[in-house]
């Protein structure tokens, strides 16, 4: 039990209407301040974004979603935000928006490995 970390963790989804409250999976959020690990993980399905909203662009989406990889590693091209710390960077991409790309609320758990954490929660709530 001693080797185990705790971490937070959100789910990324495209809300198309914002207005009508529906949405869909596209990635997941991991923090681990005691491994001092974030990371993030997306795929947009191009059927799925299709069947709740032909007007949205995909290649739109990817970009902003690019964008949150970028204040998530901490790059230069995340702006003020990317040099914030980890805890400070998860805080704001997991913030309540009323736009497109929206993060659940957190949650907390339990692992070993963070970065296999984030590709099991990957696997489980958006592929």
């Amino acid at each position: 039990m001693q080797d185990r970390c705790t971490y937070e963790f959100a789910i990324i989804r495209i809300v198309p209407k914002v207005e009508r409250e529906e949405f869909f999976n596209v990635g997941a959020i991991l923090f681990s301040k005691r491994k001092k690990f974030l990371g993030m993980k997306f795929e947009i399905n191009q059927s799925r974004l299709d069947a709740f909203s032909k007007e949205l662009d995909i290649n739109t989406l990817n970009t902003y979603l690019q964008a949150w990889k970028m204040v998530c590693e901490g790059e230069r091209q995340g702006g003020a935000i990317g040099k914030m710390d980890l805890a400070s960077r998860f805080r704001w991409l997991t913030a309540s928006r009323s736009t497109i790309i929206q993060s659940s609320n957190t949650h907390p758990g339990l692992c070993l490995d963070p970065e296999k954490e984030l590709a099991d929660l990957f696997q489980k709530y958006v592929l």
